[in-house]
């Protein structure tokens, strides 16, 4: 990849990834933290899925606990929390964005 934008919409593309990271900017959340947040649209396999994929790109870092039942937490690593800005600011144009498609579909009318 040699185009930066590629390989940040590469790090992030699914559709549930920016919301994960989100809401683990403020703190480590357990895995059925994540999926009550994300509700009933996402299965186990999915989530499961994505979480690795962020692992793997170095945004999420998993922390199991020894404990019987086992705890698993997630949490952003540093290089996760510098992508957060930036994903805050994609969501404000994002909400502009579709705010100028209704302005404009209404005018229309």
């Amino acid at each position: 990849m040699d185009n930066p934008i590629d390989a940040l919409v590469h790090c992030i593309k699914g559709k549930h990834k920016a919301d994960i990271l989100i809401f683990l900017n403020p703190q480590p959340r357990r895995f059925s933290e994540v999926r009550r947040h994300l509700g009933e649209g996402v299965s186990e396999r999915i989530l499961t899925k994505q979480l690795r994929e962020l692992e793997a790109a170095g945004l999420v870092q998993r922390r199991v606990f020894p404990e019987v039942p086992p705890r698993v937490e997630y949490s952003l690593t540093a290089h996760g929390y510098t992508l957060c800005p930036v994903l805050k600011q994609m969501w404000y144009w994002g909400r502009s964005h579709q705010r100028e498609k209704i302005a404009a579909a209404v005018s229309r009318n």
